[in-house]
């Protein structure tokens, strides 16, 4: 079961590291255009935000395959699992952090700070909303019902 576990955790990391991946190589590339160096020092500032951002989230999120891969077969899938856990929910944090200043900066440079508010928030809510809120509603949902089933 445990075993199980780890896998799992190590192929969800596969799925999240793609994005951070895409994301890290947009934030570089973006460095090195004419247009990056005309920028205000707020859009310098969050963009260094946005990257600083990816980079925790990178590695906080291939932190457990590289725990297992260097704890293989020292008994310490538990403590593996448990704290590779929440590294990954802050590397999720850090990721939804990263794309929402990302999207953000994309609207303050085409539209405005207005934009940059509205559209940055909006980003906010939907990550909070599908990576935490909701599956925090499901936990509790599912603990709400056995406690029905139960009586």
């Amino acid at each position: 079961m445990l075993q199980r576990n780890v896998g799992e955790l190590l192929q969800e990391l596969r799925v999240a590291q793609a994005g951070v991946q895409i994301l890290f190589g947009f934030l570089l590339a973006v460095v090195f255009t004419d247009r990056f160096r005309e920028a205000s020092g707020l859009e310098k500032a969050l963009h260094l935000l946005a990257v600083l951002l990816t980079v925790a989230a990178t590695a906080l999120l291939i932190a457990p395959a590289a725990w297992h891969r260097m704890l293989f077969r020292s008994g310490r899938r538990e403590e593996i699992l448990r704290v590779g856990n929440r590294a990954v929910l802050v590397g999720f944090g850090c990721l939804a952090g990263a794309v929402t200043v990302t999207v953000g900066l994309i609207a303050e440079v085409v539209y405005g700070p207005v934009a940059m508010g509205l559209v940055g928030g909006l980003v906010m809510v939907l990550f909070g909303l599908l990576w935490f809120i909701v599956p925090g509603l499901l936990v509790g949902d599912r603990l709400r019902r056995d406690e029905h089933g139960a009586e």
